[in-house]
């Protein structure tokens, strides 16, 4: 149970399926008054659904909320009392699109907050101040950009009074002109000391407006940190391929006399894919050659073609990072093939000198059975 007054929501072990599909899994997770929270990950992973269930748009399946040390989910609770407390922004802008501007504005707070006219006009006008709209009072949703519409949608959350605000993707609706507009005004709020939660795929702005990052996958918090953690550190390889947006070739080699023309024009069309250069590519192939060459040098060639076979095979993985333009090769074995890959580190001969030369790091887990290159052209 909360009693720290800092503590605004606290949600344990929550989960919600819909049928025979689980789309979230254990949900732990404390917001804090003043925090903004950036909820990020790929699509259908439960980010929105996660906010829904907060405030019971969606019925959570199990779990507790908890909103200043109440539970929402209690019976003896005013669950609609307690939703008050949590704003939300909906990606689709959701205004009623028979009534003005103001009027979208006022009718929560007079029906449900019991104000008056006067008193509902006078903060919707300051808020339309706020979100940059007041000469947009009168006019109607249909009448307004995208852009526009969505501010008008943060203004009429903001008069019922939140103490915290859900954003559910509140830029994904919008052109790219228009998105610059909205975060503007989240930004306005985070100055203000407004407590937030935001589904996004607005990278730098998670960066750059969060105090914590949460990123889902496969219906939990996969990994959770500071904006530096996440973006710079990752712990956990899928929240690297997200944050990197990382792409992959990979070829399974089990065999020493591998069909090395198909694995080549394989890698070509990846490269060709994300616009490698023509010397991007041959110094890729090359690296790979010469690696290759390390693994599978002179000896004794049937014996090692034996181990290959009993323990799965090598496998080449080349990793390029959309976001830092980064080429990374991986070299996986098991760790039984360590002879193979011990080649690559106690090699002193023309193939290590190559790759030196040609990349920008060469790290060798001997007892992984993985050798990583990360290349210089990056």
């Amino acid at each position: 149970m909360m009693n720290n007054d800092t503590k605004m929501i606290k949600v344990e072990h929550l989960s919600k399926s819909f049928g025979n599909l689980v789309v979230l899994k254990d949900i732990n997770i404390e917001i804090q008054k003043g925090e903004i929270i950036s909820i990020i990950g790929p699509s259908g992973t439960g980010k929105s659904t996660f906010l829904r269930c907060l405030n019971l748009l969606e019925k959570p399946t199990g779990g507790s909320i908890w909103i200043d040390d109440k539970e929402i989910m209690d019976p003896k609770n005013n669950a609609n009392l307690l939703r008050q407390k949590m704003g939300m922004v909906f990606q689709n802008f959701n205004l009623f699109e028979h009534l003005s501007v103001l009027d979208n504005l006022t009718i929560g707070p007079i029906k449900l907050l019991n104000k008056t006219k006067p008193e509902a006009e006078e903060k919707a006008r300051e808020l339309l101040k706020l979100v940059g709209l007041a000469s947009k009072e009168d006019a109607f949703p249909d009448e307004l950009s995208g852009g526009q519409q969505q501010r008008v949608a943060i203004a009429r959350c903001l008069s019922m009074d939140p103490e915290i605000i859900l954003f559910d993707e509140p830029t994904s609706a919008l052109d790219p002109t228009m998105v610059s507009e909205v975060l503007g005004v989240i930004r306005r709020l985070a100055a203000d000391g407004m407590t937030m939660a935001i589904v996004t795929h607005e990278m730098k702005f998670a960066r750059d407006l969060s105090t914590r990052i949460l990123y889902m996958d496969e219906g939990i918090i996969y990994e959770e940190g500071t904006p530096e953690e996440i973006f710079e550190r990752p712990q956990k390889e899928k929240t690297r391929a997200f944050i990197h947006r990382i792409r992959n070739y990979f070829y399974h080699i089990e065999h020493t006399d591998f069909d090395f023309y198909g694995m080549r024009s394989g890698l070509e069309a990846f490269c060709n894919k994300h616009f490698f250069n023509h010397t991007e590519i041959n110094n890729l192939n090359l690296i790979i050659e010469e690696t290759l060459q390390l693994c599978f040098r002179e000896g004794d060639v049937e014996a090692r073609n034996q181990i290959i076979r009993n323990t799965g095979g090598l496998d080449l993985t080349v990793e390029y990072s959309e976001q830092t333009k980064e080429i990374t090769i991986l070299f996986t074995a098991d760790a039984k093939l360590q002879t193979i890959i011990n080649q690559v580190a106690d090699s002193d001969g023309i193939s290590y000198i190559i790759l030196q030369g040609m990349t920008k790091s060469i790290d060798e887990v001997i007892r992984e059975g993985r050798v990583t290159l990360n290349l210089l052209m990056c």
